[in-house]
């Protein structure tokens, strides 16, 4: 939107929130709490965003250093009026409309911005107030009207008990037009209970100057709802869950019990697959079409093919899953680990920045460690890739067609050639050629009636 601004106000420490985190980096479903107010802004193509940080500045700055933003830094933190002159040397010379929300506030969409933005300008307003009816406004500021226009906005803690029964509610949430802002902001006072600089104040400051004040009566009053506590963050987070896991279903997955199913903004979900009871899909986790995602499942950051099947209870981490692939039950794939069409990763194996060929089976307590295993490979149950001496990991390699057999230690680097046999109960410390057997442990001695001579000793 042509001559627009925006501001971010995300310096408060979040008291309520008990926590040495900052508040604006809390997740919900999986994100920042302000990256939702940076992904309602972002359409509006604003000429400039700015955030003010101030409680946890370091730390809010690096969380969001992939965002085109700037920061304003507000310390001490005196008030909502207080922090956006903060921001005042970002916009100098800047002129049009400025657009300032809070950066806990992760329901509200960018409609709701563009219709706040419209009416503003429409109205030629000073200032355009985006509010909201409910039937509990506990907490929020108060919308005081004179004969339908809004006079005032008054805050909890400075109301009177007439005023506590109005149900028209303050959202923080603005269009400001930026030639009288800042000397206006100049005159507020610090007259209330908290001893701050109200940004609320700009409404009875503009009616005293005769500039016009508009508002804006936002349809669905959750989109404003702000966080401000544990309790809230988790239900605003089942909020945002609820509706990723209905965008979901709506495009054909299948999800057996959305209370139970976990889905972070940015995952994405094939069509006709199915999340059973107890499924967390969290980050950039991207999953594909007719897989089958069984109880328990926890997958991290991870890419899932089309037609792969997982079973209860594994942990998956920054991991490529292809096509076909079955993988658990009780399997684990950490960083790196790379299993490809059709293999079968079993119950209670870990894979670690290995490659797993197409058509491989591990399918039994196995740890694949800084490997790479080619295609139809067999690594037996038991078998552990001995991949550190200590200081330094090393690297294994197991050719096509190869076949690891039982409780085998492959103490790396080694390489198993292709299509060659290691024997059941075998320690490979050199490598095997292609097509031979290796056999790397203790002859079998047989010491018959010992039992009955040392019972009788």
């Amino acid at each position: 939107m042509a001559n627009t601004h925006v501001v971010i106000l995300a310096a408060g420490k979040g008291t309520r929130m008990q926590s040495a985190r900052p508040k604006v980096l809390h997740r919900v479903a999986g994100l920042p709490m302000a990256d939702y107010a940076l992904r309602a802004t972002a359409p509006l193509d604003a000429a400039s965003t700015t955030l003010v940080v101030g409680y946890g500045a370091e730390q809010v700055q690096a969380a969001l250093s992939r965002w085109e933003v700037g920061f304003a830094t507000q310390a001490p933190q005196l008030g909502t009026g207080h922090a956006l002159m903060q921001a005042e040397s970002a916009l100098a010379g800047a002129t049009g409309t400025l657009v300032l929300l809070a950066g806990d506030v992760p329901l509200l969409r960018t409609a709701t911005l563009r219709a706040l933005v419209a009416t503003h300008r429409q109205a030629g307003a000073a200032a355009t107030v985006l509010t909201a009816t409910v039937p509990w406004p506990f907490g929020y500021g108060r919308i005081v009207r004179t004969q339908g226009r809004i006079a005032r906005i008054v805050e909890e803690r400075d109301a009177t008990p007439d005023q506590r029964d109005i149900r028209e509610i303050n959202s923080g949430i603005y269009a400001l037009d930026l030639a009288p802002l800042f000397d206006a902001l100049r005159s507020i006072a610090t007259e209330n209970a908290q001893g701050e600089y109200y940004l609320t104040d700009l409404v009875s400051i503009y009616r005293r100057r005769k500039l016009v004040v508009e508002t804006v009566t936002v349809e669905r009053p959750e989109e404003i709802r702000g966080i401000n506590s544990r309790t809230e963050l988790a239900e605003v987070g089942a909020i945002v869950r609820q509706g990723k896991n209905e965008e979901l279903m709506a495009a054909g997955v299948t999800i057996e019990d959305p209370a139970t199913t976990y889905v972070d903004t940015d995952v994405t979900v094939g069509a006709d697959t199915v999340l059973h009871p107890g499924v967390t899909l969290e980050g950039r986790t991207v999953v594909g079409s007719a897989c089958e995602i069984h109880s328990g499942v926890r997958i991290v950051d991870s890419t899932i093919e089309d037609g792969v099947t997982i079973n209860n209870h594994c942990v998956i981490t920054d991991a490529r899953v292809a096509t076909g692939a079955k993988i658990g039950p009780f399997a684990h794939l950490r960083p790196e680990a790379d299993i490809r069409r059709d293999a079968k990763i079993g119950n209670f194996v870990e894979v670690k920045k290995a490659v797993v060929g197409a058509g491989s089976k591990a399918n039994h307590l196995a740890y694949l460690g800084d490997a790479t295993v080619g295609e139809g490979v067999n690594v037996g149950a038991g078998t552990i890739i001995c991949n550190y001496d200590g200081a330094t990991k090393h690297h294994t390699v197991i050719e096509d067609g190869a076949f690891i057999g039982s409780d085998t230690q492959l103490i790396a680097p080694v390489t198993v050639g292709k299509g060659a046999y290691v024997a059941s109960g075998s320690s490979i410390t050199d490598d095997v050629p292609a097509g031979s057997l290796a056999v790397a442990r203790g002859r079998q001695t047989v010491k018959e009636g010992w039992v009955a001579r040392k019972r009788r000793a």
